[in-house]
């Protein structure tokens, strides 16, 4: 649920980067919710809550391909028809590129190095 407010908190920066982490962890909270709102409401509160995501889904997805080192324009690639999506899950499953790159540092050394120090205190 972290992962989830986290990406809510940064509701429309596209720059930066996100790890896979947090990409994966918001788009299984966001998917499971959505199945509740259809279930219960009849789609009513469903497309309501999708509107309400769609900015921060399309932030996420920017900074997990910025996390490869590619463009969000990749995300355009979803236009065409599976095989779009597919190399999208593709890009989206990579791993980070290691150290900082054009899109800023990477997200995982900042999390380990403060979890070191906290330790090391």
């Amino acid at each position: 649920m972290k992962w989830y407010l986290e990406v809510l908190k940064k509701y429309i920066v596209f720059d930066g980067r996100a790890r896979r982490q947090e990409y994966w962890m918001f788009m299984l909270v966001n998917f499971v919710v959505s199945v509740v709102l259809a279930i219960l409401s009849f789609g009513t509160l469903e497309a309501l809550y999708g509107l309400a995501v769609f900015l921060p889904s399309l932030g996420v997805s920017f900074r997990r391909l910025h996390d490869t080192d590619r463009s969000g324009l990749w995300l355009l690639l979803g236009l065409i028809p599976l095989l779009g999506a597919l190399v999208l899950l593709y890009f989206f499953a990579q791993d980070s590129t290691s150290g900082p790159n054009q899109y800023g540092p990477n997200p995982k050394s900042d999390i380990l190095y403060a979890e070191y120090e906290e330790v090391d205190e």
